[in-house]
């Protein structure tokens, strides 16, 4: 569809918020089905070449085998693959855009290969913000908690979009009026041989102990690089994650029948999911975006990576923290730096708080976050 014509999507509306209110505190029916329920060899496999991650301890059996785990193990961010709840599918609201846009999350054990996640969800809160993208804006807060085959509790989670009128964000929003008036970005050959060496250069720390008596506070961890964004990018994440609402021929029309504020017609006349934000410029354009952009979960995988590549096979990521500020379209480039904020023992571990931020090549802010790493001790 051209970016010129006009179209109107629905608003946000206050029987629609109350409806949403109600439904506070409730807990949410395994009605969706998640991408994964199983962390099988190559789900995690998938997952961690979606977003880059080529950790020998999450895809080699044999390098894992000789680890203190005796196998594969999942990176923390697979999660995101079993549950499409904390990954952005939001209820309430038909038609109102949903933008994916930061969690919160604590880790208790690994999970293991084979380990089988099922998941307890409920919506946690709703929270009313103004801001320059769309204007009136809906906070929906989720909390998940994800148990393996035995009961036990490896992890919870926090997850929240941002719920926002389509229309207002493309006519009336001013936040990224100097980015859609840019002339498209071409890189030289110089400037991405520069990146690459970034790529080039990343150490995963591995079978080296990290031990917690040799951290610095104040000390910086290496700067890590993602990009530059392409749409094939975007794609192999959704590969290894599943995404929201990505569906074929029967699969594709049952979800719109049952949800008809999910299609949203094409050029064609054709309803399709609003997920094609993610590699249709033109769609993107309508919502408000700077073009096809990268997906919320997906960077927070990223300041994951940073954090699992830095602690090594014998740390463990006990919390991490993300707050998406921007959106990373296509072109972009993304430089993950890291500071130790503190280190100190609770309850018997040796932890280090870590913080984040990552900024484009415009050294416009992206995200910020940060993670709570358990480390080994000499002691």
């Amino acid at each position: 569809m051209s970016t010129t014509t006009q179209r109107s999507f629905p608003k946000i509306t206050e029987s629609g918020l109350d409806e949403l209110r109600e439904r506070i505190g409730q807990k949410i029916g395994n009605t969706v089905e998640p991408w994964c329920y199983e962390a099988t060899r190559d789900n995690i496999r998938h997952y961690a070449h979606g977003i880059g991650d080529d950790n020998p301890l999450w895809c080699d059996p044999d390098y894992a085998a000789k680890t203190h785990y005796g196998g594969i193990v999942a990176l923390p961010s697979f999660l995101f693959a079993t549950s499409r709840i904390v990954s952005g599918y939001v209820g309430g609201l038909p038609g109102v855009h949903a933008m994916w846009s930061g969690a919160d999350w604590t880790w208790h054990k690994p999970i293991r290969r084979n380990d089988a996640i099922h998941t307890e969800a409920y919506l946690k809160d709703l929270i009313e913000h103004q801001t320059r993208f769309a204007g009136r804006a809906v906070q929906q807060i989720y909390h998940v908690d994800f148990f393996n085959q035995t009961g036990d509790k490896v992890a919870e989670a926090d997850s929240w979009c941002f719920r926002t009128e389509r229309d207002h964000a493309r006519e009336q929003g001013t936040k990224y009026q100097e980015v859609r008036a840019r002339e498209p970005r071409r890189y030289t050959d110089e400037e991405l041989g520069e990146a690459y060496q970034l790529y080039r250069n990343e150490e995963i720390r591995g079978a080296t102990p990290r031990y917690w008596e040799d951290v610095r506070e104040g000390e910086e961890l290496p700067t890590m690089f993602k990009g530059p964004m392409t749409v094939t990018g975007f794609i192999a994440y959704a590969q290894g994650w599943g995404g929201l609402y990505i569906r074929a021929n029967k699969l594709a029309w049952k979800l719109i029948d049952q949800h008809p504020g999910v299609g949203i017609k094409n050029r064609f006349g054709i309803p399709d999911c609003p997920e094609r934000v993610h590699w249709e410029e033109d769609f993107a354009l309508e919502v408000g975006a700077p073009g096809a952009y990268d997906y919320g979960p997906e960077r927070t995988s990223w300041l994951t990576h940073h954090l699992t590549n830095w602690m090594g096979d014998t740390g463990f990521l006990h919390k991490a923290s993300c707050k998406i500020r921007r959106h990373n379209p296509e072109g972009d480039m993304l430089f993950i730096k890291g500071r130790v904020k503190r280190k100190f023992i609770e309850n018997g571990r040796h932890m280090v708080e870590i913080e984040q931020e990552a900024r484009n090549q415009d050294d416009e802010l992206s995200v910020v976050g940060g993670g709570m790493v358990v480390l080994p001790s000499r002691g």
